[in-house]
């Protein structure tokens, strides 16, 4: 079974920006990505961090895939 990757912000910054998301906003830590498909407004909040925990990354993995296929994230988030 694949190990789910220890990413950074910029890494997800990275991963998310060739999907089409752009810089929001940012309150703190917390960075909040957004992009306008099909007239609907879908955003992400991703933190500010060096490292991000595993649980924290799974989250995000979570919350993505609402908007992006699960089979195309998969690759930038697991270990083989």
């Amino acid at each position: 079974m694949p190990k789910l990757k220890v990413l950074s912000c910029n890494e997800l910054l990275k991963i998310f920006n060739s999907f089409g998301f752009e810089i929001f906003s940012q309150k703190g830590s917390h960075i909040k990505l957004r992009r306008i498909e099909n007239n609907e407004k879908q955003t992400l909040v991703i933190p500010n961090h060096k490292t991000l925990d595993t649980g924290t990354c799974r989250a995000i993995l979570r919350q993505a895939s609402k908007y992006i296929p699960l089979g195309k994230l998969s690759p930038h988030f697991y270990s083989d």
